[in-house]
């Protein structure tokens, strides 16, 4: 992969980061560090910094093979838990800048357009957001290895322990079981509110013919948890031509694993899969 096909120049990044914290810092945060009384300073780094995680988060994805020129990721507001923070419509996973960054309430509407639309299937995050406290990242995806676990009725299920958090198995969204023939997108809340239920209280669900949605606590954990989706995928894809019986993770097996600290935010990964990323910007 090419510098041009990750994005800007580090520097070019760098720059139009600081534009952005120069111009676009929502007013919610602002209105939040006035009468809290903290240092605006100190508001406007942390809020930088998470923008700064989104970019990059979006680049990774894409240098992992989860998304291409399409699928998005989005970050609840660390001031305003009832908005979120997401790419704009025109802009690519692998090439997102953060002056590319929009903030939306939960009904989906852009707090501050600026002359741009978000991405048209943004009701996934906010619905996802309105039913789910416990999320603060949410990813959308169609990756190829996940599409045949949606239509075939075969169950994905964790095969190895970097799956873990999957558990049991990834429930499916089927968009014509309550909307009738669509163009298989959600471009509404009622769709996103239907696809919320799906997922329920799991990390991710499958979405026939379309592809996925991963959620989790932070930035850091479901950017890995959608690359070893993805590979979870693969893999029992490859087990399953070989014919024979495939011993899954037994579901306490999955359990334990999930009470490693090491499954909350996968810092080993989020750091090696950042300085690649930083590496190919220059």
């Amino acid at each position: 992969m090419t510098e041009r096909h990750i994005g800007l120049s580090r520097r070019s990044f760098l720059d139009g980061f600081s534009l952005f914290l120069a111009g676009a810092v929502p007013r919610a945060a602002k209105q939040s560090a006035k009468q809290s009384g903290a240092a605006a300073p100190s508001l406007v780094q942390d809020f930088g910094s998470l923008v700064d995680d989104l970019v990059i988060a979006n680049h990774i994805l894409v240098d992992q093979g989860v998304n291409d020129g399409f699928g998005h990721l989005s970050v609840r507001h660390p001031v305003n838990p009832d908005h979120y923070l997401v790419n704009r419509i025109d802009s690519n996973p692998g090439l997102v800048t953060a002056h590319e960054i929009m903030e939306f309430d939960l009904d989906s509407n852009a707090i501050d357009p600026r002359g741009h639309q978000g991405v048209g299937e943004r009701f996934i995050h906010g619905e996802i957001y309105k039913a789910r406290p416990d999320v603060k990242a949410v990813v959308h995806c169609h990756t190829p290895a996940l599409i045949p676990f949606g239509v075939t009725g075969v169950k994905l299920r964790p095969l190895y322990h970097m799956s873990a958090f999957i558990v049991d198995e990834v429930p499916i969204f089927d968009i014509q079981k309550d909307f009738g023939i669509t163009n298989m997108l959600i471009h509404s809340s009622a769709q996103g509110h239907a696809l919320a239920q799906t997922l329920g209280d799991k990390p991710a669900a499958l979405m026939r013919g379309h592809g996925a949605v991963i959620v989790g606590e932070s930035v850091q954990q479901v950017v890995p948890r959608s690359v070893y989706l993805v590979t979870n995928a693969k893999m029992q894809a490859d087990a399953m031509a070989l014919g024979r019986e495939i011993k899954f993770l037994d579901p306490e097996e999955a359990r334990k694993v999930n009470q490693s600290s090491w499954t909350l935010d996968f810092p080993r990964d989020w750091e090696l899969w950042k300085h690649r990323v930083m590496l190919r910007c220059g």
